[in-house]
Order: C-alpha cells, then sequence, then structure tokens
C-alpha cells in the first residue's frame, strides 16, 4: 500500500472515532457547558491550533468541559524575533472530553532585506481523539492520557518574492503546497508533584510547520519527529515550563533546526488564559543564516 493511502486510511480511521465518540455525547438532550475540569488543564492553544503546549499539542482535550459536556476556546498568537512576525489566530472545540476539532490561520512576515516583504499565509485544520488513559483523575496509575491527531494544511499565500522570481513554495524546492501531520501524544499529570509532562511524535513533511510547503529537494518522505514539554504549576493560577521540537531538513534552501522554548502561563479564570515565553526558532532560510530568537505572546478566551 502507497504512503497516500496508508495516509488516507489514518484519515478516515480518525474521522471514523470522532464521530463514534461525538454523537452519542450530542445525544444527550442535557448538554451543557459545565467547565467541569480543573483549572489549565485544558491546555493553551498550540501554534497550529490544536490544544497542549505553545509548541507542541498535548494528549488534553481543549476547554473544560467535562466527559458530559463540551468546551470551546479561541487564541491569539504572536511571535516576534530578530527579523520576522508569525501570527496566528483560530478557534477550537472540545466534545465529551474525547475528542477536538481545531481551525487556526498562520501569517509569517519578514522585516529584513530582501525579505523585508515576505508574507507567507496558511491554513490548518486539526481533529484530535482521545483513544486512553486519563491524566488528571487517574493518579495511583503510570498510564498516561493518550491522543492521536491529524493536521491539514495548506499554504494559501507566499507573497514578498516577486523580486526573486519566487511565487510558489515549489520554486523554493518544497513537492507540495499542502499537506497533513500526523501525531500521538502522552501527557501524564502529576498532581502531588504539582508536574506535567507530555510527549509527542509527530509523522510529517512540513517545512517550518508548512508555511515553506511539505517535501523538498533534500527529501520527500514522512519523517518522525519527537516532541516535548515539562511544566511545573507554582500556584493554580501559574504555570512554568519549557518544550522542544524536532525539525525535519528537507529544503535546500531552509536549513531548519529544532524549535525550543521556555514559558509561563497565568489563568485567571477558566475563560482567560495569557501564555509568555522565550523561543528559539534557528535559521529559517539561507538569505537571512541568523539564529532566531524572540518572544512569543498568545491570549486565548473561552469556556
Amino acid at each position: 500500500m502507497k504512503l497516500t493511502q496508508i495516509s488516507r486510511c489514518i484519515g478516515l480511521a480518525l474521522v471514523g472515532a470522532t464521530l463514534t465518540v461525538a454523537l452519542p455525547a450530542f445525544a444527550q438532550d442535557s448538554l451543557k457547558p459545565d467547565m467541569g475540569k480543573l483549572l489549565a488543564t485544558g491546555g493553551v492553544s498550540q501554534l497550529e491550533g490544536a490544544g497542549g503546549g505553545g509548541l507542541t499539542p498535548w494528549a488534553l482535550i481543549t476547554g473544560y468541559g467535562t466527559r458530559d459536556s463540551y468546551g470551546a476556546n479561541a487564541h491569539y498568537t504572536q511571535v516576534k524575533t530578530q527579523d520576522y512576525q508569525l501570527k496566528t489566530y483560530g478557534a477550537a472545540v472540545g466534545i465529551a472530553d474525547t475528542v477536538e476539532f481545531s481551525i487556526a490561520k498562520q501569517e509569517f512576515t519578514g522585516s529584513l532585506a530582501p525579505l523585508n516583504l515576505l508574507n507567507l499565509q496558511q491554513d490548518i485544520f486539526g481533529v484530535k481523539v482521545r483513544v486512553a488513559g486519563e491524566a488528571v483523575y487517574d493518579q495511583t496509575g503510570w498510564m498516561p492520557q493518550v491522543a492521536v491527531g491529524a493536521m491539514y494544511k495548506r499554504d494559501s499565500r507566499i507573497g514578498g518574492l516577486g523580486a526573486l522570481g519566487v511565487t510558489n513554495v515549489k520554486q523554493l524546492g518544497a513537492k507540495d503546497d499542502q499537506g497533513t501531520d500526523y501525531y500521538a501524544s502522552a501527557t501524564k499529570i502529576y498532581l502531588a508533584q504539582s508536574l506535567l509532562v507530555n510527549g509527542t511524535v509527530r509523522l510529517t513533511k512540513a517545512n517550518q510547520m508548512g508555511l515553506l510547503g511539505f517535501g523538498g529537494d533534500q527529501k520527500d518522505k514522512y519523517q518522525a519527529q519527537l516532541e516535548g514539554s515539562i511544566a511545573y504549576l507554582l500556584n493554580r493560577q501559574w504555570v512554568v515550563g519549557a518544550e522542544y521540537r524536532m525539525k525535519p531538513r528537507n529544503l535546500g534552501v531552509d536549513k531548519e533546526k529544532d524549535y525550543y522554548d521556555a514559558f509561563v502561563a497565568y489563568f485567571p479564570t477558566k475563560n482567560v488564559s495569557i501564555t509568555a515565553a522565550y523561543a528559539t526558532l534557528g535559521d529559517i532560510t539561507i538569505f537571512n543564516p541568523k539564529n532566531q530568537r524572540g518572544w512569543y505572546l498568545s491570549l486565548q478566551t473561552g469556556f
């Protein structure tokens, strides 16, 4: 079976699982947003729209709805380095603390010549399904909460590179301007130690999360990339932590580097969270071979 066929089978399986768990929940006439989960256990909004940390998805389902309810949120995030800026905004809904749907828009711009007019945009549609475990309430066993997910991404704009003769990511060596990431996440919360640990394995062909297309002149196959998060709850409202995300190296014009950050998140209520971080994103392109570092700020509101 070809890899594209396998990818479609995985996608159909995720949709099937989603319908199986979602429809019974919505069949309940009394379904209401109960906001019954513990504060901060819905995570924040990840750069690609999923519930989790800033860089990587977690197995936790977004929102504060329990198994008898649902939750939803909207987010706006901005990352600013020396020469680039990334804006992302979107929304997500969690159903019965089991299924999550998300949508996000990314816009990446430059400020240093020859990329000072750069404007890349990407649309992302995600689904996540919890398949095993309970991260919060199972404190006696070793089993983490496990979820599988997919993110379909498509480049909707590549602008500002006309002077270089580039109007499509394929001209940079990418094999496609759309693609799908598949991932599995495992998350465990240790309440007694005020600690959260997450590990994610992502199958991807995306260049810079997909902003520079998918596949490339160096490699054009799905690769397993490791991602991790650790967070410590200072108290009920403040969380500090760090994240790491491996990246593929598919393009000759982009010596892509791994991402990592250190963050602090504030949860004044279940309706609002604010996350700030210092992030390192590595080189972006050979046109500006500089290690990009800067701040990350995200606002999430929901229930």
